[in-house]
This record gives C-alpha cells, sequence and structure tokens, in this order.
C-alpha cells in the first residue's frame, strides 16, 4: 500500500500507522517464505486481490492477476522439470496426472494455510467479510502470483526454490489429497463395517459462487469437514482430513 493509491482525502497519521502495520507484515511473511524481496512492491502487488484494487481506485493493473499468470507458467515448468527427473517410471500421461494434482487449487489452497498466506491478502471489505480469506481461488492464485513475483525479483533459482518448498515436498500427501475420496472409500472398507457417507451440512451464497459444506461420517463418526464451490470439491477436502484424522488417531496407513 502507498499513499498513491489513494485518491480522496485520508488520515495522513492514520494511513502511515496502517502502512507500517502492513509492511511490518510484509516482513513476517517473507521470514515464513525464507526471501527477501529487493522490491517489496513486487510483494505487496502479488497480495493484492481484484476487489481491493477496485475498491481503493488504484492504477489500472495493480492487482496480482498479471503476476498469477506469470507464476503459473513457472510452476508448470519447475514442477514439470521435478517430475521429469525423480519419476522416471512414469509415462507422459501419469506424469500430466500427478503434477495436476499437485498443483491444483484446493492443493495449492491448502498450501496457503500452512504458510497463513490468507492473513496477508488485501481484499476489498465486501470481500473479507464473506469469507474472501478462506476462499481457495483467492488463496491458490495469490501463491502463484507471489511465485510470479519472487521470479522477477530474483530470477529462477529463488522461484524454484521457493516451489520446491512449499509444492514439491511431500508429494505422496499431495497425490493424496488430490484424489482422497478414492483412498478414504479404500480405507474405510478395509477397516470398518459401517459405509462411508458424505453429509451436505450447508450450502450458501449466490448461484454464482455457492459454497458447499460436507461432512465425511462412518457410523455415526464425524471423520472430517470440508467447504468447496462445488459439493465434490467439498467433500475432496472432508476426505483428506478423515484420512488424516483416521492416521493420527487410529493409527490406521494411509499411503
Amino acid at each position: 500500500m502507498c499513499l498513491a493509491y489513494y485518491e480522496y482525502p485520508v488520515n495522513l497519521g492514520a494511513l502511515f500507522k496502517l502502512r507500517r502495520f502492513i509492511l511490518k507484515d510484509l516482513k513476517e511473511f517473507q521470514k515464513t517464505i525464507g526471501y527477501e524481496f529487493r522490491d517489496e512492491s513486487l510483494l505487496r502487488q502479488a497480495l493484492t486481490h481484484s476487489s481491493y484494487a477496485n475498491e481503493h481506485h488504484m492504477k489500472k493493473l495493480s492487482d496480482n492477476e498479471r503476476l498469477e499468470f506469470l507464476g503459473d507458467a513457472v510452476l508448470e515448468i519447475v514442477s514439470s522439470e521435478f517430475l521429469y527427473l525423480n519419476y522416471t517410471d512414469l509415462n507422459e500421461g501419469k506424469l500430466s496426472r500427478l503434477r495436476a494434482s499437485i498443483v491444483c487449487e484446493p492443493t495449492l489452497a491448502y498450501i496457503c494455510k500452512e504458510i497463513n498466506l490468507g492473513d496477508y491478502v488485501l481484499l476489498s471489505k465486501g470481500e473479507d467479510m464473506t469469507g474472501g480469506r478462506e476462499r481457495k481461488s483467492i488463496l491458490s492464485d495469490a501463491f502463484e502470483a507471489t511465485i510470479g513475483a519472487i521470479f522477477l525479483d530474483g530470477g529462477m533459482e529463488p522461484a524454484s526454490k521457493y516451489i520446491h518448498r512449499f509444492v514439491l515436498n511431500d508429494i505422496e500427501h499431495k497425490q493424496l489429497f488430490h484424489d482422497s475420496k478414492t483412498r478414504l472409500q479404500e480405507v474405510i472398507q478395509a477397516n470398518f463395517k459401517e459405509p462411508l457417507v458424505y453429509n451436505l451440512i450447508s450450502e450458501t451464497g449466490p448461484d454464482h459462487a455457492k459454497e458447499f459444506k460436507v461432512e465425511a461420517v462412518v457410523g455415526g463418526r464425524v471423520l472430517g469437514s470440508g467447504v468447496g464451490r462445488t459439493k465434490k470439491a467439498a467433500e475432496q477436502e472432508a476426505a483428506y482430513e478423515g484420512l488424516m484424522k483416521l492416521h493420527k488417531e487410529d493409527s490406521i496407513k494411509i499411503i
């Protein structure tokens, strides 16, 4: 955030106080991801959602959409190289499916929760009040935008390190997240007599932006809950949470 973004009178004292708070947050975020920007404005742009840019009358193309476009391309090439070199027994089709599982929107959003990226995203008041900081599309886009920002700021090497650290680690669990419903069904059939069911808890929002909350239940026991823009996405998240719970509480092998 900077003074140039405002085109109307403001309380300068409050604005400078807010600016220091945001800069402090950005320093904390850089410590979390292990990269310090030379040009911090790139990081601020990567974390600026279009709703915030519109609400604050920022100049055109000030949000993170262009950086997200760039970051998506960098993520694809780095992840493709990693899988090509490390999964030499997989053909093109299997490599494509594996890559899709680890760079898909739900997986990237899950990574964002691990680094608390949602706490740093700049959103409009309306978007913030309606749960934007938890919205997978916003989180995954911001994560890809941070990749693009790091690439512009420091080149391919730090961008690649960032991707390897947060995306290309623990591939087995990320693959599991992508197809957790299938694996949970297999685990339930092997360890329980009762069937696995998914209960729709709530359905909120307008038709163009529905949000579904679902619980995965077996024998009256809630294994996990999930939220998504489709029932399937919510079920996938609930299934993954259920797998983690069974592994932790019941010591059941899930991979």
